[in-house]
């Protein structure tokens, strides 16, 4: 293999100074992800107006160099200037934020699902400053251009991969960028829609010469397309040139060849080239799968659609496809995971059945992501598997020794899986799919993301496997030159086998000089059926049922799937882009902000989920708590052990069963008997009457009478004593009166309690104005802090990263739609108030609403605060509901004053929300007060707004870090 390696230096600096100055240039670049090493001192310059490409294995540092330059990371170590300007600086970041366009990776990454198409181009438009008439007619053109015209309306969650990636591709290019960068954007996406992509690119760049385009690609054969090449490894740029230059200096015939010569001499050393052996006559004949019209449904979308086909024993058998085809789908219903909805399947000519553990046995499955533990040690790992297959336990040690050996994990047997390398876990989930020695090995894209020197060596071991041990094996892929690879292959697109053969045989009947070519061939004559079916379903009356999948998109009077860039289109992308970067490089605009409040609203209405929880979940907690949390102690069960059974006794029993907040239960006849009753909950308080109790009344002795409580809730035992004393001093105090008259037991004063604003002292007067506090603290701050946390779990963020939107106008885009459903929800509460619990507002109405709508503002600019902290829809809903309800419950004077406070719970009783509003809510509901009376708490409310929205501000990030 040629050693020769290019001189990289030499070649950035021909290619920065070969006209024009370089549209990016990095120096001495390094990026870390805590001990991961992601970018290493990289020096580069990325020429201007060219295509330019990124190759290399997934984890090599493409995508975090891409988020170096689109301003979408901090940048940790080194310079980078961007359109001539150094992208560590915000001021710059803002202004070439609308110069740049960035892609990134993952199918619809930035896009948002629910929205349709149009909406979804729309809101981007919107962000880069385009009015409404401007927004339109770009995005018809670019809709138009792209064949997605007649898909407009569609939510973009609803798309094929191909379709998504065109949408973003309309998003990217909504504001006419000088600079588009492309993060891996035909991964997983069908060769036709590949190709289609790549010709509309072509046609955008024809229309703006000057545009520059960096891509980052998996594809060796779309990277040989490109203008100029940036070769990279271990965060390092191994090499740099056009593709054929370097073809030349390594002196190889392809890319991926090109690219393994490039590499270190550790990391090829070793390398052989894939050898394949003939499969031996008659192999054929023995059946090891079969599947016939297997149909898998969700719902009313058909996933697979009548599949058939039959592998023999010890055959390679390829599924090509891109992502979402069905092709995992399948796999799954041949191993039992999914039951199939329709037609059948056999594993050596027993039907398939998720009970039989005997065939499952002899069947490896190894998933499409890594799904091993990452706590246990590959040994771990490996005894766990066979254990879990019922292996004989004397015979596990000497198979892990051999599948170590086999698969050369012998020196990695201690080390956890997360510590090693990407082609490593591959070959460690091989072993762990072989360890119980199966018939039969179905893989889902084993090789994604890992570099050609280790998915070289996991295909060869694939192969010996089939050859040597008569496996058979049942891969998918969307690599050409690992089908290539297989003794057959089906090619299959939107749930349906497309045909099945040889790759020869492939493109002997499409006389095609590449498999590629012969899929496309399929994918265009699967392109006219589907749209010969559409027209005749156009001419049929409306029936009700759904399509399988979605048909190939078709632009007006032309080839499928195919637009052409419009006159109007190309005179609009054609200038300087002065007008665009005009509008979009102010500091604040309300047109950005309402975008986000726009988006915010649109997910809203099409999440009934979150929607019912925004309008009703107040309400409904509401109710619950009204109904179910009751302070007031009434019809307490009460039961006598009267064993004095007298008269005196018995009218002793009458004074405590007349009273309202005691029941009599059937008397007590022994301790045994109290002690069951107690337990079962049947009586909270049992009187004991002694033997004598009316003859030493009577004489004036005295008298012990036993009251035992059912202590088991405190507070309440503590009233029910309360009430026992109180109707015991009342009872003696009219038996004394009775005997002496009245006079002799009157006082010389006495203390007559009135109780004001709850004369009878119940409940939910005083618990109502407290509850909805507590709920409109609870509720908004939750679902505010989701709409940030979900954008970020989601990938979405990256819009607020790389686009002219500022921190305040994306929380305060954000807010916007929850403080009106708080609102909202603030008047149901009111209403249910009123009319279920029957507690008036007594006071100043617009009092109470002008507190509500501070107070739920401060409470989702809290819920903003929170979610800055956070990263995860889990943490973040747990985590604001812990802050939100306890500060609220404990420190707010809910249950005890402010005042009583000490300490730091005193000072967050002092400042926190709702200390406020519950005043404010109680004010106005039981004590009749208006402003005048309650302006004092508005002003804690009033400043608690613009400092959380500030706090929640300085502490959002703008960039990754």
């Amino acid at each position: 293999m040629n050693e020769h390696r290019p001189d990289t230096t030499m070649q950035n600096k021909e290619s920065g100074s070969a006209g024009s100055a370089p549209v990016v240039r990095l120096s001495n670049v390094s990026l870390r992800y805590g001990r991961t090493q992601a970018l290493d001192a990289i020096h580069l310059d990325i020429p201007a107006g060219k295509m330019v490409g990124m190759i290399g294995p997934d984890g090599v540092g493409k995508s975090s160099l891409f988020a170096l330059i689109a301003g979408a990371h901090a940048i940790q170590s080194g310079h980078i200037e961007v359109l001539g300007g150094d992208m560590a600086e915000a001021e710059h970041r803002r202004l070439v934020g609308p110069r740049v366009a960035y892609m990134p990776q993952g199918l619809g990454k930035n896009l948002y699902p629910t929205l349709s198409v149009f909406e979804n181009a729309d809101f981007f438009g919107r962000l880069f400053g385009h009015d409404r008439s401007e927004r339109e007619q770009r995005i018809g053109e670019l809709l138009q251009a792209t064949s997605l015209s007649p898909f407009s309306g569609r939510p973009a969650g609803k798309l094929s991969g191909g379709m998504k990636q065109k949408l973003g591709l309309c998003c990217a290019l909504i504001h006419d960028p000088d600079l588009l960068i492309l993060d891996e954007p035909t991964t997983g996406v069908d060769p036709l829609s590949r190709r289609q992509f790549w010709e509309l690119i072509e046609q955008i760049r024809a229309a703006r010469p000057g545009m520059s385009v960096v891509v980052a690609t998996a594809y060796m054969e779309e990277a040989f397309s490109f203008d100029w090449l940036v070769a990279m490894d271990g965060g390092r740029v191994l090499a740099t040139g056009a593709p054929r230059e370097l073809l030349q200096n390594t002196g190889t015939t392809t890319l991926e060849e090109a690219f393994i010569a490039l590499l270190p001499r550790e990391k090829r050393e070793g390398y052989q080239p894939v050898h394949i052996p003939p499969r031996e006559e008659g192999e054929e004949s023995d059946i090891a799968i079969e599947a016939r019209d297997l149909t898998m449904r969700f719902g009313d979308f058909i996933a697979v659609d009548h599949v058939s086909f039959r592998i023999g024993r010890g055959e390679i058998f390829g599924f090509l496809g891109s992502n979402g085809c069905g092709k995992t789908t399948t796999m799954k219903m041949l191993t039992g995971l999914l039951p199939a909805s329709e037609g059948q399947a056999w594993l050596f000519g027993r039907p398939v059945d998720p009970r039989d553990l005997d065939t499952r046995r002899r069947v490896g499955y190894m998933s499409q992501a890594f799904s091993l533990y990452s706590e246990l040690t590959v040994r771990q790992n490996l005894e766990l598997h066979a254990r879990l297959f019922r292996m004989p336990v004397e015979k596990i040690p000497a198979r892990m020794r051999e599948m170590s050996e086999r698969f050369g994990l012998s020196d990695v047997m201690d080390a956890l899986p997360d510590a090693l390398p990407l082609g490593v876990r591959q070959r460690l989930s091989l072993a762990v799919a072989m360890i119980h020695g199966p018939e039969i090995l179905i893989l889902d894209e084993p090789t994604s993301g890992v570099d050609p020197v280790a998915r070289d060596a996991f295909w060869q071991i694939m192969i010996d496997l089939a050859r040597r041990d008569k496996v058979t094996i049942f891969i998918s892929t969307h690599f050409m030159n690992e089908a290539e690879r297989c003794d057959r292959i089906s090619l299959m697109h939107a749930g349906r086998v497309l045909v099945s053969d040889t790759p020869e045989g492939l493109r002997a009947k499409r006389g095609s000089q590449t498999l590629e070519e012969a899929f496309i061939a399929y994918l265009e004559e699967a392109a006219a059926k589907d749209r010969k079916l559409s027209e005749k379903r156009r001419d049929l009356p409306e029936t009700g049922l759904s399509s399988s999948r979605s048909s190939f998109p078709q632009a007006p009077g032309g080839n499928p799937g195919r637009g052409r860039i419009s006159a109007p289109l190309s005179k609009m992308s054609g200038h300087n882009g002065s007008l665009a970067f005009g509008q979009t490089a102010s500091k604040f605009s309300l047109r950005r902000l309402f975008s986000y409040t726009r988006l915010e609203g649109l997910q809203l209405l099409r999440d009934p989920i979150r929607l019912t929880l925004a309008l009703l979940g107040s309400a409904i907690l509401m109710l619950v708590m009204g109904f179910g949390i009751n302070m007031d102690v009434e019809d307490l069960s009460f039961a006598m052990l009267d064993r004095d059974q007298t008269g005196i006794s018995r009218d002793y029993t009458l004074n405590l069963a007349g009273s309202r907040y005691f029941v009599e239960k059937a008397p007590i006849t022994d301790y045994e008997e109290l002690d069951r009753r107690m337990r079962a909950g049947e009586i909270s308080l049992a009187i004991e009457i002694p033997p004598g109790f009316g003859r030493d009344i009577a004489r004036g002795d005295p008298v012990a009478v036993g009251a035992w409580i059912d202590g088991a809730m405190p507070t309440r035992a503590e009233t029910v004593r309360g009430y026992v004393q109180g109707m015991h001093t009342h009872w003696l105090t009219t038996r004394t009166a009775e005997a002496l008259g009245s006079d002799a037991v009157a006082g010389p004063a006495n203390i007559e309690t009135r109780f004001r604003y709850n004369p009878d002292v119940k409940s939910l007067p005083a618990m109502v104005p407290a509850v909805i506090p507590l709920l409109l603290m609870l509720i908004p701050a939750v679902l505010a802090a989701l709409s940030v946390v979900r954008e970020k779990e989601l990938g979405s963020i990256v819009n607020l990263y790389v686009t002219p939107v500022t921190r305040l106008e994306f929380l305060l885009g954000k807010q916007i739609p929850y403080v009106a459903l708080a609102m909202l929800s603030f008047l149901f509460l009111v209403l249910l108030a009123v009319t279920v619990f029957r507690v008036p507002v007594k006071g100043s109405f617009p009092t109470l609403t002008t507190g509500a709508l501070l107070y739920v503002m401060a409470a989702t600019a809290f819920g903003l605060l929170i979610s800055t902290f956070m990263r995860s829809q889990i943490a973040a809903l747990f985590g604001t509901a812990v802050l939100t309800i306890l500060p609220a419950k404990q420190f707010s004077g809910m249950i005890d004053p402010v005042s009583s406070l000490e300490g730091v719970g005193g000072l967050i009783g002092k400042i926190y929300p709702t200390t406020h509003f519950l005043i404010i809510s109680r004010g106005a509901f039981s004590k009749s007060l208006s402003f005048s009376d309650l302006y004092a708490s508005f002003i804690p409310l009033a400043i608690a707004v613009p400092v959380l929205i500030a706090l929640s501000t300085v502490l959002l990030k703008k960039q990754e870090r």
